[in-house]
């Protein structure tokens, strides 16, 4: 099976993933509305050491007041290529002053991507070279190309494997998650309907998945579009800019600051915590079909 994938030190992101010639992968700013307007600019970033918004889009570390954007900066970072295979591409970020001025610790991102025929897998490693203890979110930001009218017509949607009967859908203010949770949208405790509103309120946030497999659908082609396993991520992100050609299904480890968040780093929600010389782990992947 003919596959090609294609990323850049820029943010050590994935730009493309073409199966038999036919493009998985939204294209950033060579995609754009009738007004000549691009939709997103970005392929498929990681998060770091955000996932999110921060609440004044501000933290306090270790009593000192530091600003970040959401999802962090990794994204917009030059990362060092470390291998470079036809099937094999890995990066590496290191903490820089660049990074200390928003995020005091040490570490070192590498992203890491694997092609096994129509099988991408997004591997993610985060090590802390400090002295002391690193608290961190991480995520992923893949978007997938899909038709512009048959997403118009409705002719999308989500498909857990197995029936998810203790998902909790996070209710977002502002980008901010609130003290409630949101309406369950699943149908039958399996399917999610997608189409050019899906998104007006901005993401769907979930939590609880227990089998971590699910696959995107077209109804009227009665085709699998892509498979994604994202086994050992606690929370599934799921968004479009409204009538956009592409959705991302994002595995993430934590999420945004909530409305009362106290600002202090460390007690962000899910946070991962490293002692220093330590290093965390994790990936997804994702089967593409034409």
């Amino acid at each position: 099976m003919d596959a090609l994938m294609t990323t850049t030190n820029l943010g050590g992101e994935l730009l493309s993933f073409k199966l038999e010639g036919i493009e998985k992968i939204h294209q950033g700013e060579e995609a754009r509305d009738e007004k000549g307007n691009v939709y997103w600019k970005r392929h498929a970033p990681v998060l770091f050491p955000i996932v999110g918004k921060l609440r004044r889009n501000q933290t306090i570390i270790n009593g000192k007041t530091f600003d970040m954007s959401q999802h962090g900066f990794a994204r917009d970072l030059e990362y060092e290529p470390v291998t470079k295979l036809d099937n094999f591409h890995s990066y590496v970020l290191k903490s820089n002053s660049y990074t200390m001025a928003r995020f005091p610790y040490d570490f070192e991102l590498y992203n890491t991507y694997i092609q096994e025929e129509n099988k991408l897998t997004f591997l993610y490693k985060v090590v802390n070279t400090g002295s002391s203890i690193m608290p961190f979110g991480i995520g992923s930001h893949p978007a997938f190309k899909i038709d512009q009218d048959d997403l118009k017509r409705g002719n999308y949607y989500l498909e857990f494997e197995d029936e998810e009967k203790l998902v909790h859908f996070l209710y977002l203010i502002d980008g901010l998650v609130g003290t409630d949770y949101a309406k369950n949208q699943l149908i039958n405790n399996r399917i999610l309907k997608i189409d050019d509103h899906t998104f007006d309120n901005d993401a769907i946030i979930i939590k609880g998945v227990q089998n971590k497999k699910i696959v995107l659908k077209n109804r009227r082609t009665g085709k699998t579009v892509l498979k994604m396993n994202f086994e050992g991520w606690p929370y599934l992100g799921i968004w479009a800019k409204p009538g956009a050609p592409f959705i991302c299904l994002e595995p993430w480890m934590s999420t945004a600051d909530r409305i009362n968040s106290t600002n202090i780093f460390a007690e962000k929600t899910s946070m991962i915590k490293l002692n220093p010389g330590e290093e965390f782990e994790n990936k997804f992947s994702v089967e593409f079909f034409n």
